[in-house]
Order: structure tokens, then C-alpha cells, then sequence
């Protein structure tokens, strides 16, 4: 209760302004509705918040010194202005109604210069009309007598209808700020996710190259024209949104290939693929399974090791199923960060859309991949 005390201890202290209130009152510069007496607590929250506020963000607001120069200045400017008035004690005194007009724009432009910079046509487009037509009523359409029966009639409560517009489309342009930098940040993270895509197949690919060439081999040619394939697609085609299902399964088609040359021992290598080849997906997501059974699975293994995958749909989703084998004395430890990219690249890509199983037995891994159709 203590630790709540000390962190919010400006907000108490903002509630010095119901005593302010009502010595305003006493003093005659401010009146105070007696039959309706509600209506002045949203001024007293208003008002306890710009007291309260500065002491809150005290450190933050020392970083900011310009701009706390300037909402003080304003608040100078009105309290003089609401001081005069009261002074003159003239009804709906025009000059009064300008400086607290300007008040209002100049602690909006302080705070958020953008929103009005943007917005300022259409500012002028509601307020200019409303502010003429008070002038001619005030000013050219009588004496003051007819006035006052003119606004017993048609209250100016008018003029503040435009505010709570304004403020919605405030707010509106506040939360397609936040969906925009959370868009922005997914594909940032998109970005770099893409590129901790194990690099380590292409050096192995290479030195593997190497070796054959050196043994003047007939594979090195068609591992060449592989190996660019492969580094075209997850260059290029990695850095799209979606792509061809049919495109997925070829690059996937060339790593086994690549793979079944490293090897010299015997390998069960099955890839079925019932499905429509015109379906789009995001890239590189079947790849890291595919890494995954290759280095904990048939490497692992010296005899009868296998990999068997199975791509295909129903009605609303896509699978990709594949299992492995494993000598459980070789496994290691130590977590890579294949899974883990794969699970926050579903998660930004397949909100909610996508379900990732792996099954574990005494030898062997069963992962499935489960992705909707219609994401």
C-alpha cells in the first residue's frame, strides 16, 4: 500500500484542485452549478490531471522543459483571461471566447503540432462557420437583450459538439499509428528471422562441391546447378510474402538431393506430396523441419536411418508431416534456434491459423505442421 502511495502520490496531490475550485467560487471569478453538480467533476478530473501530471513524469518532464514552458504559459493566458472576464462580468463577452478558442488550439499544438498541422483545414471548416454565426448574434443582430433571448432559445452548447469528433479522430489516428508500427515491427522481425535461417547446409553444400570437384566428379555439376537454385530461392523468393506451393516443394526436392550426395551410407528418403501445387504459402517454414530430421536424425545414425515426409491438404488446411529416426546416445542437449524462429515466424505470419505437434518416442520424431488455407 506504501509502494502505491509513493508511485502515485502526484495523483493526490491533484487533488488540490477541489479546494482551488472552491475558493474560485468564493472569490466570485468562477460559478459553480448548484443543481447540477455532477457536471463539474469531469473539469475537476481535467484539472487535476494538469497538476497532477507534471509532478508524475517529473524526470521525463525535465527532458522536456520547452514544452512545459509553453502549457504553462497557456494556462497563464487563460487564467488571466477567465480573471478579466469576470471583472468585466459581461455575458458571452466575444474577446473572452477568442483567447479561450486559442487556448484550446495552442494546447493542442503544443502537445500534438502533427494533429493540427494535418487537420487544421478541417478545424477550420467547423469552427469558422460556428464562431461568424456567433459574432453576428452577439454582435450585429441586436442589443443584448435579443442576444440572450436568442440563446435562451438555441443554446451554444453547439459549438462544443465538433470536440468529441475531433477527439475521435484523434484517437483514431492514434491507434492506426500503433497498428502501423506493430505492422512494421513484424516485418522487421520477419526480416530477421528469414535471415537466421541455418546457413550452415550452404558451407557444408560447398565444401562437399569441393571435394568433388577435386575428384573430378560427374555429381559437381548438377550439385552446382542445385546449390544456385536453392541460393536463388531463399535469397529472392525468401523475401516474399507468399509463394507457390509448387515452388516450396522443389526447393525442399533439391535439399534432399543435395543431401543423399553427401552421404555415402544408405538412407530411406520418402517425400510425398498429394496436394495442389497452386497454393500459396509463406516460404521457408518446411525447411527447418527438414534440417531438423537431417541433423538430429540420419546424422546421427550409421545404419537404417530414414526420413519420411508427407505434404498434403483438406479442405481447410495444409499438413506437412514428417518422421525420423534417431540414436537417443547422440541427441544433444543443447536447443538450436530452428524451432524456436520457426514457432515466432507462425505466430506473426499464422496468427491462431497454425498448430505445430512434435511427438517424441524412444527413437524416433513425428512433427506435424498444420496451416490454414484461408489465412
Amino acid at each position: 500500500m506504501i509502494d502505491f502511495l509513493k508511485k502515485y502520490k502526484a495523483f493526490f496531490i491533484g487533488l488540490i484542485v477541489i479546494p482551488i475550485f472552491y475558493l474560485l467560487k468564493a472569490t466570485g471569478v468562477i460559478i459553480l452549478p448548484e443543481d447540477r453538480k455532477l457536471s463539474i467533476i469531469p473539469y475537476l478530473i481535467f484539472w487535476g490531471l494538469v497538476i497532477a501530471l507534471p509532478f508524475h513524469f517529473f524526470n521525463y518532464s525535465k527532458k522536456v522543459k520547452k514544452t512545459i514552458i509553453k502549457v504553462l504559459s497557456l494556462l497563464l493566458l487563460l487564467f488571466i483571461t477567465i480573471g478579466i472576464d469576470s471583472i468585466m462580468d459581461l455575458p458571452d463577452n466575444p474577446i473572452t471566447l477568442f483567447l479561450i478558442a486559442g487556448f484550446w488550439i495552442g494546447f493542442v499544438f503544443v502537445l500534438v503540432p502533427s494533429f493540427i498541422k494535418k487537420y487544421w483545414k478541417l478545424i477550420l471548416i467547423i469552427y469558422g462557420p460556428l464562431l461568424l454565426y456567433f459574432l453576428y448574434l452577439r454582435l450585429f443582430s441586436g442589443d443584448l437583450e435579443a442576444y440572450l433571448k436568442i440563446k435562451e432559445d438555441f443554446p451554444f452548447v453547439i459549438f462544443f459538439l465538433p470536440i468529441p469528433f475531433l477527439f475521435l479522430v484523434w484517437v483514431f489516428e492514434q491507434w492506426k499509428w500503433v497498428q502501423n508500427l506493430k505492422a512494421e515491427k513484424s516485418r522487421t522481425e520477419l526480416s530477421l528471422l528469414r535471415a537466421q535461417i541455418n546457413p550452415h547446409f550452404f558451407f557444408n553444400t560447398l565444401n562437399n562441391l569441393y571435394a568433388l570437384t577435386i575428384k573430378n566428379s560427374n555429381q559437381a555439376p548438377d550439385v552446382i546447378l542445385k546449390l544456385s537454385d536453392m541460393m536463388r530461392y531463399t535469397i529472392y523468393e525468401g523475401e516474399k510474402e507468399i509463394v507457390k506451393l509448387g515452388d516450396e516443394i522443389e526447393y525442399l526436392n533439391n535439399y534432399i538431393e543435395l543431401h543423399k550426395i553427401r552421404y555415402k551410407k544408405t538412407v530411406d528418403i520418402s517425400f510425398k506430396h498429394h496436394i495442389d501445387t497452386s497454393l500459396s504459402i509463406a516460404p521457408l517454414l518446411f525447411i527447418i523441419l527438414l534440417e531438423n530430421a537431417f541433423k538430429h536424425g540420419i546424422e546421427t545414425l550409421t545404419e537404417n536411418a530414414f526420413i519420411h515426409i508427407n505434404l498434403y491438404e483438406d479442405t481447410d488446411f495444409i499438413y506437412f508431416k514428417i518422421e525420423n529416426n534417431f540414436d537417443p546416445k547422440e541427441i544433444s542437449e543443447v536447443k538450436g534456434i530452428g524451432l524456436t524462429n520457426l514457432k515466432r515466424r507462425l505466430a506473426l505470419i499464422y496468427p491462431k491459423k497454425n498448430e505445430l505437434t512434435v511427438k517424441k518416442t524412444k527413437n524416433t520424431y513425428k512433427t506435424t505442421l498444420k496451416i490454414s488455407k484461408h489465412a
